[in-house]
């Protein structure tokens, strides 16, 4: 009699949580959320997160803050996201770099990407341009890569951050093409940019959102897109390989991910929000207007795509020989 007491305590219990566990997700949410962005204001993360953030509080009735915080690659705010509380109320948008690089670069991550995260939706994905300092004498890669055999070691190509996307793309094609140059590393988009303008350094392997106001302004040249076909947007701006370049061809992704722990009913909540919002044409031209696409995967097939976009990567940090410096 006691034993059978005791089980029918714990499908009491089971069943008063799992009803508790839906009564939080019916009202959720009830309070603003946070979207952790990697990376400082002005790149192409920012620019991303801000556009879904505005849309994701529309269709959720209450404000998502942007909360940037940069470093050491994304993996700052990732891991802020990590340590994060898995209520529900804060997501990361992450991007190639923290998710899919960090995990081979860095020997000391104190997450795993794979397994403190959940992936929940892919947003937008577009290629990296490659541009140049308006006074540097090349106007295409082929002139490029030549100048840089000719100076091995004189150009000063800036990225990100160590690690991020902009590092490991500009680490491939100089592998590929069997250069020197000088890495200069930032902490985000925006200051190498606006260092790239000024001349301080001369070459950045970008994703276009934060980089075609420079190119429009005359600021920057812009050489060529990194992925395997133009973009609609840039019609006139041939691919690396047309440009004179390898078989070279690199693509960044940006994603929602929350917490392990996260309600499974909220983060279905989440994908449902997230699919329609991708829909919706003022945010498909906005994208569009930065050269980026909505993205669409979601659930099981968004988290098979990022093991093989760690697995991928890894592989690149491995041929390059490329380092968190």
């Amino acid at each position: 009699m006691r034993h059978a007491l005791s089980i029918g305590s714990r499908l009491l219990l089971a069943s008063l949580c799992f009803a508790a566990s839906v009564a939080a997700a019916q009202s959720w949410p009830s309070k603003p959320l946070r979207l952790i962005v990697p990376f400082p204001p002005g790149g192409g993360s920012d620019a991303v997160g801000r556009v879904i953030a505005q849309k994701l509080s529309e269709r959720l009735g209450q404000q998502v803050n942007v909360d940037n915080r940069g470093g050491a690659g994304g993996s700052i705010g990732t891991e802020a996201a990590v340590r994060a509380a898995p209520d529900g109320y804060t997501m990361v948008l992450a991007s190639t770099s923290e998710i899919a690089i960090n995990p081979s670069l860095y020997s000391k991550l104190s997450y795993d990407t794979v397994k403190d995260l959940v992936p929940v939706a892919l947003i937008a994905t577009t290629p990296m341009v490659v541009i140049v300092t308006p006074a540097l004498p090349v106007s295409s890669i082929a002139e490029l890569v030549a100048l840089a055999r000719t100076k091995p070691g004189e150009l000063n190509v800036a990225s990100a951050g160590a690690g991020t996307i902009s590092h490991l793309s500009g680490e491939l094609f100089r592998s590929m093409n069997g250069l020197t140059w000088t890495h200069v590393p930032y902490k985000g988009t925006g200051p190498a940019l606006t260092d790239l303008a000024g001349g301080q350094v001369q070459v950045m392997f970008v994703p276009p959102p934060p980089a075609l106001g420079l190119v429009k302004a005359n600021r920057a040249k812009l050489l060529a897109v990194s992925g395997k076909a133009r973009i609609a947007t840039l019609p006139d701006t041939p691919t690396v390989a047309e440009a004179g370049g390898p078989a070279y061809s690199v693509d960044n992704w940006y994603g929602i991910f929350v917490p392990v722990g996260t309600p499974q009913e909220v983060v279905a909540r989440l994908i449902e929000e997230i699919a329609q919002s991708l829909k919706a044409p003022e945010l498909v031209s906005t994208l569009a207007a930065q050269g980026a696409a909505p993205g669409g995967m979601a659930g099981a097939a968004f988290v098979d795509y990022v093991k093989s976009e760690v697995e991928k990567w890894g592989k690149v940090v491995k041929a390059t020989g490329a380092k968190a410096d």
